[in-house]
């Protein structure tokens, strides 16, 4: 918790009756047959991702912020390449994440961002210095590289990693420049309420989510 007009750094640990709950947790997700994830991105405490584990409980992790190799990410985890608060792949390799930022009224870090296109570059196999279409914005370069390839190398490499779940999110899957959610805004960005360039029948039998479905696919595990 974060007191009332204080900076985040002032924030505490309120601390619940853990065990009890994820007890509760565990006897609910074998009567429904479901599987449990356990947000634990950013700042958490320490002993709650192994707590999870004890429990089987799927860690959440994303190619954007691990600094290792998608192999390399745990077997017990839900992995994808962002989260509806950060850049679509779109977003980020056009740089049109920075300028909408900076039309919200915020200050991204640009230099940070370039870092993550490079990143996003090497697991896609493109050149780092290649820019979608028109060459704008903060990343302009001569060269061009579909942004449909960018996003689905990406997530062909996100298929390399051993994790029980694999996610694709559906602003990747059609290729939207813009992310659902700025964190740090609240009327300059419209959050949550910003509509798909596509309907759900055309989403249905567009080509990007078939060919992401493609690279994410893999094998049945024989757990016998």
């Amino acid at each position: 918790w974060i007191p009332h007009g204080l900076s985040p750094g002032a924030g505490t640990y309120v601390r619940t009756r853990a065990d009890e709950l994820l007890a509760i947790v565990d006897v609910e997700s074998h009567r429904a047959g479901a599987f449990i994830v356990g947000e634990d991105l950013g700042t958490v405490e320490a002993g709650v991702r192994e707590t999870l584990a004890a429990h089987r409980m799927l860690s959440y992790r994303l190619l954007y912020f691990e600094p290792g190799t998608p192999a390399a990410l745990p077997e017990m985890a839900l992995s994808s390449v962002t989260t509806h608060d950060l850049a679509t792949v779109a977003g980020l390799w056009s740089g049109r994440d920075i300028t909408d930022s900076q039309a919200a009224g915020l200050q991204p870090n640009e230099e940070g961002m370039r870092v993550l296109r490079e990143k996003v570059a090497a697991l896609a196999h493109v050149p780092a210095d290649a820019a979608p279409g028109t060459p704008t914005g903060p990343f302009a370069t001569d060269a061009e590289v579909s942004i449909a390839d960018v996003i689905e190398g990406t997530y062909r490499a996100l298929a390399a990693a051993p994790s029980r779940i694999l996610l694709a999110t559906l602003d990747d899957a059609i290729a939207v420049a813009e992310r659902p959610n700025m964190p740090g805004t609240t009327t300059s960005w419209p959050n949550w309420s910003l509509a798909l360039p596509q309907s759900l029948e055309e989403i249905e039998t567009a080509e990007l989510p078939r060919r992401l479905a493609k690279a994410l696919g893999r094998p049945p595990v024989d757990e016998r």
